[in-house]
């Protein structure tokens, strides 16, 4: 059974009962209590259920962070019709009233702590068994707790200070539970010890995909050990660089690498193509989807929806910026523009490029998706005085793929959703190699990414077979080419982390984690308020924007038990 069947069972379980006693003696239909499940078959459900969460969000509450990650960070436009259009978005990407009382935040809060009370509700209900009882006990509690400390890691990251409520903890106490309990590195280890747990107790591989391994678990491991080694003060930035937690970084990497199971796609646009293609080498963990699956209108992805160009569909969201298109720039060494590339627009025509760009960007006249007769056009743009002609391409597949579904007025797709690449997580190692002062152990992890980019050209042709730009990549050569001491290279690291993870969700948490959201966000509205008009007014300001508000609606259910983030 793959994810595609990993639907909510439990909702279909249905339990009649009826009693002579009178009517209040009749349990509810639909409602179920833990004294009804109480099978290992039971139990299942309720795991299929928390891995069934990782899928239910929506256009306006996306668990591809694309709003919370790319727009509001220097790599997209909010797109649409307009800045009302989306409106809370749009304050969003201009840091201009945000407050706590938008739904849209409320709403992914809300989603996000559906994950955690299932995967609790999953731990409670297999907590009841032994190992001679239920054979995969281990393994499912490993599961339960990989989906919780993912849930919780999100949550986290965006809003800082949440509640942090375990299997041992009924639900109708949770909003007896203070955001201010833990300390902000007290969160991270109730994190990380999910992520510890599940990496001893889950397989290599798994049989069924979809399901959390070993890997994906020490890779979140990494993951979490990463952010929490930038320690900050409480106008969030970073006071400390916390050693420990970069050699764990280094040494959950270690593991990876030696188990041998994942590796970097030869080309580039392998994980970002459907059919054969999905679930490939790079993939760590993905979220699986599906259509005509008896499931409603289908397991698809409707948290991207958004972001089909209008060319196809609907609705023209989440637009590439002129910032990101120019930092696929190189020089005459094959190297990026690390301080200069956005003095001037990339001339796509006479620069030199890194091919990641045509793999991220769709850019007029080129084919989309690699189909050399379906050409992306400037009337595939909604807005484009507003927003421009680019669009985002790797969670997009084409009209003519068997997984595009319209289900009126957007279109889904079914393309997994990869949420963490192995290039990513080599990346985590060598950011934690650079901040360790072990730079030069780093060089060889990020020359491997940039060959990878320079060999992934094949597809890059147009009908003709002519290449879609100049393109050149080479590798950093200490003493020839840059002096790789420790600045040179964690600059190089934070570059690279962009130009390989652009438009997937990250951008914005790699700069809070930094520290550098202020200095760089500032920096690029002075700049691109002079291309997009809307933009003008826009302002981050520190100790305030690296984190969302708390919901006003979850402080009112905690009768006033959460506080606020500082500034709102």
């Amino acid at each position: 059974m793959t994810m595609k069947y990993l639907n909510i069972l439990i909702c279909s379980l249905i339990i009649w009962a009826s009693s002579c006693e009178g009517v209040l003696d009749v349990s509810p239909k639909g409602v179920l209590s833990e004294d009804q499940l109480n099978t290992p078959k039971d139990a299942e459900g309720f795991v299929i259920a928390a891995y069934s969460q990782l899928g239910n969000d929506e256009i306006n509450r996306p668990f591809s962070l694309w709003p919370y990650g790319n727009v509001r960070a220097d790599d997209a436009y909010k797109g649409g019709r307009d800045p009302g259009d989306g409106q809370g978005f749009h304050f969003i990407e201009t840091f201009s009233n945000i407050r706590p009382n938008m739904w849209e935040l409320d709403g992914i809060w809300f989603y996000l702590y559906i994950g955690v009370r299932r995967a609790n509700e999953g731990l409670r209900m297999i907590n009841q068994f032994s190992e001679n009882e239920y054979a995969n006990l281990m393994a499912r509690k490993a599961e339960l707790r990989f989906i919780r400390g993912y849930f919780y890691f999100v949550l986290k990251t965006m809003f800082n200070r949440i509640p942090y409520m375990d299997e041992n903890v009924p639900a109708e106490e949770y909003k007896l539970v203070s955001n201010v309990e833990l300390s902000s590195d007290e969160l991270w280890d109730k994190i990380a010890d999910d992520f510890a747990f599940a990496s001893e107790h889950l397989p290599v591989s798994q049989a069924q995909i979809g399901r959390a391994d070993k890997s994906a678990a020490l890779a979140y491991l990494a993951k979490t050990r990463l952010y929490q080694a930038y320690e900050k003060d409480e106008r969030h930035q970073v006071v400390n660089i916390n050693k420990d937690r970069l050699q764990q970084v280094v040494d959950a990497v270690d593991e990876i690498e030696e188990m041998g199971k994942y590796g970097l796609e030869e080309d580039f646009a392998n994980n970002f193509l459907t059919g054969p293609y999905e679930n490939g080498k790079e993939s760590v963990f993905a979220v699986q989807f599906s259509t005509n699956d008896g499931a409603g209108r289908g397991r698809m992805n409707f948290g991207t929806m958004l972001t089909v160009p209008q060319g196809m569909g609907c609705c023209d969201f989440q637009k590439p910026s002129q910032n990101l298109a120019n930092a696929f720039k190189t020089n005459q060494d094959g190297l990026p523009l690390m301080d200069s590339y956005n003095g001037e627009n990339v001339d796509f025509v006479h620069d030199n490029l890194d091919p990641r760009l045509d793999h991220t960007i769709a850019r007029p006249g080129n084919p989309w998706k690699y189909e050399k007769d379906l050409i992306f056009t400037e009337g595939w743009s909604r807005t484009p005085e507003i927003y421009g002609y680019y669009n985002s391409m790797k969670e997009n597949v084409s009209p003519n793929d068997e997984g595009f579904v319209n289900v009126d007025p957007f279109y889904g797709n079914t393309k997994p959703r990869i949420i963490l690449r192995y290039a990513d997580v080599l990346l985590f190692k060598a950011e934690a190699l650079i901040e360790l002062g072990r730079q030069d152990e780093a060089l060889p992890i990020i020359n491997l990414i940039r060959e990878r980019a320079s060999n992934s050209t094949a597809r890059l042709f147009n009908e003709s077979g002519q290449a879609l730009g100049n393109y050149k990549v080479s590798p950093y050569r200490t003493g020839e080419n840059i002096q790789w001491n420790q600045e040179n290279a964690r600059k190089a690291l934070r570059f690279e982390r962009r130009l390989e993870m652009a438009l997937e969700g990250n951008r914005f948490f790699d700069l809070v984690r930094w520290g550098i959201a202020e200095d760089v966000m500032n920096g690029y509205f002075e700049v691109e308020a002079s291309r997009k008009d809307y933009l003008q007014g826009a302002n981050f300001i520190s100790g305030k924007h690296e984190y969302l508000p708390i919901p006003q609606n979850q402080i009112f259910w905690s009768e006033g038990r959460y506080q606020q983030n500082p500034g709102y």
